[in-house]
């Protein structure tokens, strides 16, 4: 069972933190928003977001324990861009029984105890491998509330309403490299000869209970 910190971002505006907990399945997105004093907002904002992890997201986990980053302070450039994933987390995490889906969500995501999203999709395939249900709680949605609105359509900070956060993930290693070789008889071989970088953006769309959580979504 390995876990990774894949990725550390930090700006005026925005901390992100990527975690993978490979035995699990589990991705973890936490990112801190510096809030602002003048229109009411504490000093920060946390939210995590937790999706499935599918196996061809990242390198093999044996490759990834291996794995030593030379230079860590590098300004690295990735090497391909991979497409921008729009996700609708539509279900709540509970933060006091999320250790059963992973042990990490505790630490990681203690600062957004009311803040953790997921999706329907994925919670139906950690039920089916014995997670408890008892600590997803499906919010709701446009569809269900013909009232609800797009946060950025919203003139109301007090009212519910749909939020919008997007994020990128500048750097990580996503695949292997593989070589070609050839032996004295003329035969052709591949063998692993390093680890190709990506960049991916994601968009996520949850659910707040007032606009005041989401005040970023009016400048977009």
């Amino acid at each position: 069972c390995l876990s990774v910190h894949l990725a550390d971002a930090e700006d005026v505006q925005l901390s992100l933190w990527l975690f993978l907990s490979l035995c699990q399945e589990v991705k973890i997105f936490r990112a801190l928003i510096l809030g602002e004093l003048e229109r009411g907002q504490s000093q920060f904002q946390a939210l995590c977001f937790v999706t499935r992890l599918h196996r061809n997201e990242i390198i093999p986990s044996e490759s990834m324990a291996k794995l030593r980053q030379k230079n860590p302070r590098t300004v690295r450039q990735a090497e391909e861009v991979r497409g921008l994933e729009h996700l609708s987390m539509d279900v709540a995490v509970n933060f006091s029984k999320a250790a059963q889906l992973s042990p990490h969500i505790h630490n990681v995501c203690a600062e957004a105890k009311e803040a953790i999203y997921t999706r329907e999709e994925d919670v139906k395939f950690w039920l089916e491998k014995g997670v408890d249900g008892s600590m997803f709680e499906v919010l709701p949605q446009g569809s269900d509330v013909p009232e609800l609105q797009r946060c950025r359509l919203c003139q109301d900070r007090w009212k519910p309403c749909i939020c919008s956060y997007s994020l990128s993930i500048e750097w990580y290693p996503c695949m292997l490299k593989y070589c070609r070789s050839r032996d004295a008889g003329g035969k052709v071989s591949s063998y692993k000869c390093g680890i190709r970088s990506c960049q991916k953006g994601y968009t996520f769309d949850y659910y707040v209970p007032q606009k005041q959580l989401c005040l970023w979504d009016e400048e977009t």
